[in-house]
């Protein structure tokens, strides 16, 4: 079982929204559901959990990429929203498209040389692995350091809740 929340900040604090993940297929469909959430374009926390196995949060701040944090990526690819924010991070989103015959748009579909740069993702196909995978940092200028992410378990969400001065906003949605 899932839950998920919405954090948005605002000039008073914290507000939490109950999220329904059910329309979203993508990273991009997480950002644009925040940014719909945000107010001022201020930093917007979507916070998704499988029963104290995995937590995930993708962090957006106004127009600005996604920046996405997971707990366990081996066990958070297990389940069909973990799965979708590990392949975003692995790359492996993009090596499915090139199984199914989609074009790559990255610019070279125009003739343009493929550069060694731009080579083979294998590495990104890989299994995820066991453990965190992601933008451990996203949260370092809200009081949770890299360190004490990756250290979190059980309820890393309410201890995330704790640090953000927002534990009764967050347990009002739960």
């Amino acid at each position: 079982m899932y839950f998920a929340a919405m954090l948005a900040r605002t000039e008073d604090g914290w507000e939490a929204s109950d999220t329904e993940l059910d329309n979203v297929e993508t990273l991009s469909d997480i950002a644009d559901l925040a940014r719909d959430n945000a107010v001022d374009d201020d930093t917007v926390l979507v916070l998704i959990e499988q029963e104290d196995t995995w937590f995930g949060i993708v962090r957006v701040d106004g127009e600005d990429d996604p920046r996405v944090y997971v707990s366990n990526a081996a066990l958070a690819a297990r389940s069909s929203y973990g799965a979708m924010l590990v392949d975003e991070l692995t790359g492996r989103d993009e090596e499915r498209d090139e199984e199914l015959g989609l074009p790559d748009l990255d610019g070279t579909e125009d003739g343009e040389p493929e550069t060694e740069e731009d080579g083979d993702d294998t590495a990104a196909a890989e299994a995820a692995p066991f453990g965190p995978l992601g933008d451990d940092g996203l949260l370092g200028d809200l009081g949770v350091s890299g360190k004490e992410l990756q250290s979190l378990d059980g309820d890393a969400l309410g201890t995330i809740a704790e640090a953000l001065g927002c534990t009764e906003v967050l347990e009002a949605v739960r």
